[in-house]
């Protein structure tokens, strides 16, 4: 219901009339993939179709653009040289030489550009994609929502993302090439995963210190110095563990984004689910099973109906790492978190090494989804597990959950910049990582009934593994298609609200024009360099 209700108080967005057309198929009548596509809907929406954007090949023009902003920052940073009244720098001919160069520099860079945007020279580089604009909602949702073609392999449409939302780069990936994307993000997933486990692995044997001994002789020499054990079993093997997670996400989204996703949402959201079940399979199963993983694997393999013992054992075992870990996570993450630790090195090793000059105003950055929501899914996860095993951890999660609301609050508000919105279409992941928590809690309880002889009880267990896994299956046929796709009740109700509203046939007639490339957007130059400088225009 709070997804419907904000689509009706945002229903002016352009990506509520628009929809993403892909593989557009060359015709013989047309020599230009635009005509095609406006013959295609003028014929087949005739009542609801209103206009068409092509996609072109524009590297050229974004390598000329590129090279055309480099220079106007370099002819700034010497008209403030000057402004300061370097006394050098106004004797110095060869300055003022130099400057006059770049100027021409520019000019011709502006010069090829605008060729480049001509309608002859673009047609040349149309792409089989185009966005496509409608009257109204209504007529956007059907086209979007229906098979355009008997061929499905042709004619995809899909809703348009938000304009600031969309992924140009992708656009031009063939979708032929998705399955071979997915496969290669698929095994560098998974062999990220695999190699990781060798230092969970290592952080597990310091936590466990009487294995550690037998390995490691000299470590008994921690013995010595009163509290150093305490820190070396406790605090030191989840501050490891945390310093080589920290990294984990930058390389999954890296990956997502390979994947060829039409918009930076929803590689964000598979970037959140590979990190998810990162997280469960390296931090929680290879904490728990680290001891013996061999034998405890080929026990499970051997014998699967005592898999819910081995996990509730080796959950008793692992509870003091567990809340040790909520405790690090929140202390170091948070703290992290508000000080923006990582992004001030990074914008310090930018500004004084290969980017100097390139940014003298601060990059606002967006709430980094794929590294918050799968933290505290997996937190939230522990927790549930730990609920009935060791219930003592229940208090620090609850610590951990309210810090990191007042943190997150915050930085949402007052720190991130908003830089697209999605209507809610995490929460149906968030939905589905606590759904796989609470599974495992009740796995974790049919164990442990079973570690303390009691098969009754772990009987009258099953009937609630089955309730959560049918209540699952209900929201998936019940919630879930909500979230991806738009009813055609709720597209009729605001086209009927937008007859009385004047603004909205501006808004609509406007939507086409929010997806221009932008490489063909207009773009102006500071005009300090000469008056024949022109902003850089013409767009298809």
């Amino acid at each position: 219901m709070r997804r419907i209700e904000y689509l009706h108080k945002v229903r002016h967005r352009p990506d509520q009339f628009t929809i993403l057309v892909r593989e557009i198929p060359p015709s013989s009548e047309h020599i230009s993939y635009g005509a095609c596509v406006d013959d295609f809907f003028s014929k087949h929406h005739p009542h609801t179709y209103q206009s068409c954007q092509i996609l072109y090949d524009g590297k050229i023009i974004e390598d000329l653009l590129h090279d055309a902003v480099s220079i106007e920052r370099k002819i700034q940073h010497m008209i403030q040289k000057q402004g300061r009244g370097s006394k050098f720098f106004n004797l110095c001919s060869k300055s003022i030489e130099e400057r006059e160069v770049y100027e021409e520099k520019l000019q011709q860079l502006c010069h090829r550009i605008r060729n480049l945007q001509r309608k002859n020279i673009l047609k040349e580089k149309e792409l089989p994609v185009a966005f496509v604009s409608f009257k109204t909602r209504q007529g956007a949702t059907i086209a979007y929502q229906s098979q355009q073609h008997d061929n499905p392999l042709i004619w995809v449409t899909e809703m348009a993302p938000e304009p600031r939302d969309v992924s140009w780069k992708n656009l031009s990936v063939p979708r032929c090439h998705f399955l071979l994307h997915k496969i290669g993000v698929f095994l560098g997933a998974s062999l990220l995963t695999i190699f990781f486990a060798i230092p969970v692995a290592a952080v597990q044997g310091i936590a466990q210190f009487e294995k550690l001994k037998k390995w490691f002789p000299p470590a008994m020499a921690v013995q010595l110095i009163p509290g150093l054990r305490s820190i070396v079993t406790g605090y030191l093997p989840s501050a490891i563990l945390n310093t080589f997670i920290y990294i984990v996400p930058f390389a999954m989204v890296a990956m997502a984004r390979l994947q060829g996703f039409f918009s930076r949402s929803k590689g964000d959201m598979k970037a959140c689910s590979m990190v998810f079940y990162f997280l469960v399979g390296n931090v929680f199963f290879l904490s728990l099973l680290s001891g013996s993983l061999l034998h405890q694997i080929g026990e499970s393999i051997a014998h699967p109906g005592d898999f819910p013992r081995h996990l509730a054992a080796a959950v008793s075992a692992q509870a003091d790492f567990f809340i040790t870990y909520i405790l690090t996570d929140g202390l170091s993450l948070f703290s992290l978190e508000i000080l923006q630790a990582g992004l001030l090195i990074w914008d310090f090793i930018r500004a004084n090494t290969f980017g100097r000059g390139q940014n003298e105003n601060p990059y606002l950055f967006s709430l980094p989804y794929y590294r918050v929501i799968p933290f505290v899914s997996v937190s939230i996860l522990i927790g549930m597990v730990y609920a009935v095993v060791a219930p003592l951890l229940l208090p620090f999660l609850v610590v951990y959950l309210f810090l990191g609301y007042v943190v997150y609050v915050n930085q949402i508000q007052d720190v991130y910049d908003t830089t697209y919105e999605t209507c809610g279409q995490y929460w149906p992941y968030i939905h589905q990582y606590i759904t796989i928590a609470i599974i495992l809690m009740q796995i974790t309880m049919i164990g442990l009934f079973g570690l303390k002889s009691k098969p009754a009880a772990s009987i009258s267990t099953l009937p609630f593994l089955l309730l959560t896994i049918l209540f699952n299956e209900y929201c998936k046929m019940r919630f879930y298609p909500t979230f991806f796709n738009n009813s055609i009740q709720n597209a009729v109700k605001n086209d009927q609200l937008d007859e009385k509203d004047v603004s909205a046939e501006e808004c609509c007639e406007s939507a086409i024009s929010a997806y221009v490339q932008p490489c063909l957007r207009p773009i102006s130059f500071s005009c300090h360099e000469s008056s024949s400088m022109q902003p850089l225009v013409v767009s298809a």
